[in-house]
């Protein structure tokens, strides 16, 4: 394990998450908020200790596939608990272990919130919060890869650990390029709705802070109600920029370089936009009567089936009371996800693709034994590794979601509230149904069940297998070695 490289890499993490805070600091100064002080100081110590960290460079800068899931689970670790010290110190959320948990919601993009009055919080800290959102919504460590160039196939080890979907691909011909290249295309898209919201009527810090938690698909707003308050041209505008971030990025790209034909060749979005369209049309037909007019009813369908399916977690209505088919359709979506290689969670449409297409060539072989049959997506054929991988994803996500379960319904809460907080956090949405409905929140479980939730949604995040290798005591063997036994 390559130690250097990792301490190297967590001092760069600090030194950009101190970077980063000048916004919010930027932000309280505006405002004139005594909150500032805070944020000023928490910059001043990352940016410092993170200089002397990364101070000197290693010798070896290789990382190895393991040597990325450390680096990355413990950079979002790290993360996390430098983020929510502002929150603690400023006492707007007093209690480490809720500041802890709002911070890797904002970081994981989930959105899952325990405040019970968004609106009383300072504008630093509201900035602070939507901003953790877009920081997690691309990833923290490729951007790093966007300016630190490293060695061999360093890169893509800690671009596959970091990066959501069953298998990550280069875009361009290299990584570091590659990175630059997402990074172009979600900073573009992010100040594009930033000033379509502003210049259709929006204040400029809710258009700055909505554009973050849509360009995350994070969720976290900045007034009680979410988007229900908004006019309605400014919930579609946010619901289609919702679809457009919870795309496959590779689309943007291949528009961008003008291969138009690449582009709409790509199956998984073709499946991800008649997923989304089947689901609004069935809903919209359900909840017909509970709104004044169709305009209504396929606005509000049209906006929870974005906000849901690219797990951002905005809202517009409470659809914890639509019937039960509307309810079940969005507890799916919770489940499938956006695409992959975009910035939204849940399992993704590219997993879904390849298993049933999985599940189609094992009935045609028992059908035909004879015939050797390939997978093929997008006339690529998929392979056996990539197979296997989501396979494994399926079965962990399955263990580590049955034992989340078992452990929250300890409280006693109903099944619907257990479950859909479980898959509200695994799957990094943020509102679930019954007590965590889009008009309720976390505050009311306890401690255990916030720490299990706090690891539900790192998990879901960094896509299971990174954080269970950094702490499977197995990945540390041989670097901590026992005192050897005293001769007698």
């Amino acid at each position: 394990m390559n130690i250097r490289m990792l301490v190297y890499i967590l001092g760069k993490v600090l030194l950009i998450e101190g970077v980063l805070m000048i916004l919010p600091v930027i932000c309280g100064l505006l405002y004139g908020e005594r909150q500032v002080l805070i944020y000023v100081l928490a910059a001043a110590v990352y940016m410092g200790l993170g200089f002397v960290i990364s101070m000197k460079k290693p010798k070896n800068m290789t990382i190895f596939i393991k040597d990325g899931c450390i680096a990355t689970a413990l950079s979002w670790v790290v993360l996390s608990i430098c983020g929510c010290i502002p929150f603690v110190l400023t006492g707007e959320i007093p209690s480490f272990t809720d500041a802890m948990f709002e911070t890797a919601s904002g970081f994981t993009t989930t959105g899952a919130s325990i405040l019970t009055n968004v609106e009383a919080m300072s504008h630093t800290s509201l900035m602070w919060r939507s901003l953790t959102h877009w920081i997690g919504g691309m990833g923290v460590l490729v951007f790093l890869l966007a300016v630190v160039p490293m060695a061999g196939g360093s890169n893509m080890n800690l671009m596959r650990a970091e990066s959501p979907g069953p298998s990550v691909g280069k875009i361009v011909p290299k990584v570091r390029s590659t990175a630059k290249m997402l990074y172009l295309i979600y900073l573009a898209l992010t100040v594009t709705e930033i000033l379509i919201l502003f210049i259709c009527g929006m204040p400029l810090f809710d258009s700055i802070c909505s554009a973050f938690g849509t360009a995350g698909t994070g969720g976290f707003g900045v007034r009680n109600d979410s988007f229900a308050s908004y006019a309605p041209h400014i919930q579609w505008i946010v619901a289609v920029f919702m679809i457009m971030f919870g795309a496959n990025f590779n689309f943007y790209y291949y528009l961008t370089t003008r291969q138009i034909a690449k582009a709409f060749k790509m199956s998984e979005i073709k499946v991800f936009l008649i997923v989304i369209a089947f689901s609004t049309g069935i809903i919209c037909f359900s909840v017909r009567n509970f709104y004044g007019t169709f305009e209504e009813a396929l606005r509000h369908s049209f906006f929870q089936v974005s906000t849901i399916i690219t797990t951002t977690g905005f809202a517009t209505t409470d659809f914890d009371l639509w019937p039960t088919v509307a309810k079940f359709l969005i507890l799916s979506l919770m489940i499938i996800g956006a695409c992959a290689s975009s910035t939204g969670g849940g399992i993704k449409i590219a997993r879904f693709q390849i298993m049933f297409k999985t599940i189609k060539r094992e009935i045609h072989t028992y059908i035909h034994p004879r015939t050797v049959k390939k997978i093929h997506v997008d006339g690529k054929t998929v392979d056996t590794d990539v197979e296997h991988s989501v396979a494994l994803y399926f079965f962990i996500y399955l263990l580590v979601f049955a034992l989340s379960l078992f452990i929250v319904s300890f409280e006693g809460h109903d099944l619907v509230t257990c479950f859909s907080s479980v898959a509200a956090t695994l799957n990094n949405i943020g509102p679930g149904l019954s007590m965590v409905g889009p008009t309720q929140n976390y505050s009311f479980f306890s401690v255990i069940s916030k720490w299990v939730f706090i690891f539900d949604m790192l998990a879901g995040r960094l896509e299971l297998m990174p954080l269970i290798v950094f702490l499977n005591p197995a990945t540390y063997k041989g670097i901590i070695k026992k005192p050897a036994k005293a001769k007698g």
